[in-house]
């Protein structure tokens, strides 16, 4: 299939920008500034990158009206050049060429509901009383569980694993290899030094416009439900643990690790590698900086970060020695004074 090629004149009007140059000047694609060519769009949104505005061949770029003195081709001006960037991959998406039907090696049971528009492909499997929306496309070696309700527009992308009773909103992404509804970690020791298994009750609720990253794990609930909100986005590798309510339009990077019965408020960006305690509370708005442990709640908004920064090995070894002699020092002034 042939490149979409658009004109600088629609383009700048699709993003509501503004247009200094050519209306009618086509581009087939998106680029970086280093690697345009002259049929490509490309951007400025990191203001260390400017003076690769110099060298770029790009058709066009798409960037601030302050940064446009530095760039005499094609260019579109725009209040927010990473949100209009954004936009454009809509139209620049490659098309992926389906036609609704259940594969003949799915297995669909018949107490299952299927909608309109339905594309089930080879050797997804899917269980009795599930629900599943209108023009839901579900990708191969799918397994889709008892009871599982899944709305209107969502893809499920090749091997991810749906337990039972699971619900998942409208217009939901779920990547490869993620598993939703399994048990949460629940153990209850023994006095034999042994561990008696907590069945987990509960299910997992995921609202609308959500997407879940590759290999990402969404625990069960024990009691209640695990509850995803509305638009929230969680990169590749995340665990949640049962129980963790995340408020709408939050965004988690990859490798977190969230525990059990903590809850997190709207809006909230969680930077990668960040581990957050069980049964604690962080309120709308918070931002959390890359390999921060969270170990307490927080309750105003704003960024928060912990951890030690990279320095030499021969540095990081000294001031180890010096932070493990923090406290005996401590007491020796208290002591003094």
């Amino acid at each position: 299939m042939p490149a979409p090629s658009y004109s600088l004149g629609y383009l700048a009007k699709y993003v509501n920008g503004t247009l200094v140059g050519s209306k009618d000047y086509q581009v087939t694609g998106l680029a970086t500034l280093q690697s345009a060519t002259n049929d490509k769009l490309t951007f400025l949104t990191n203001k260390k990158y400017k003076q690769k505005l110099k060298h770029t061949r790009a058709g066009c770029v798409l960037l601030e009206s302050s940064d446009a003195e530095f760039f005499a081709g094609n260019k579109i001006l725009s209040e927010n050049p990473y949100l209009s960037y954004a936009r454009l991959t809509e139209l620049f998406l490659p098309t992926i060429e389906t036609k609704p039907c259940i594969h003949p090696s799915a297995l669909v049971d018949n107490r299952a509901s299927v909608g309109e528009g339905v594309d089930i492909a080879a050797n997804v499997v899917v269980e009795a009383d599930c629900v599943i929306g209108n023009n839901v496309r579900i990708y191969p070696g799918c397994y889709i569980g008892e009871g599982v309700t899944i709305g209107s527009g969502t893809i499920i992308y090749a091997n991810v694993s749906v337990y039972h009773h699971v619900t998942i909103g409208d217009r939901c992404i779920i990547h490869s290899g993620s598993v939703l509804g399994s048990d949460g970690f629940g153990f209850a020791p023994m006095p034999e030094r042994s561990w008696k298994k907590i069945h987990q009750l509960g299910s997992v609720e995921i609202g609308h416009a959500v997407e879940v990253g590759a290999c990402t794990t969404i625990d069960r609930g024990a009691l209640e439900n695990t509850v995803i909100g509305d638009g929230v986005k969680i990169d590749n590798h995340v665990q949640i643990a049962h129980n963790v309510q995340i408020g709408e339009n939050t965004a988690i990077a990859a490798a977190v690790a969230i525990a059990g019965s903590a809850e997190i408020g709207k809006r909230c960006t969680i930077a990668g590698a960040v581990g957050i305690v069980g049964h604690i509370t962080i309120v709308d708005d918070v931002h959390i900086t890359a390999m921060t442990c969270v170990t307490k709640s927080i309750s105003k908004a704003g960024s928060y970060s912990s951890g030690v920064p990279m320095n030499t090995t021969e540095q990081w070894r000294k001031n180890a020695a010096r932070f493990n002699q923090l406290n005996r020092l401590a007491k020796q002034l208290l002591t003094n004074n």
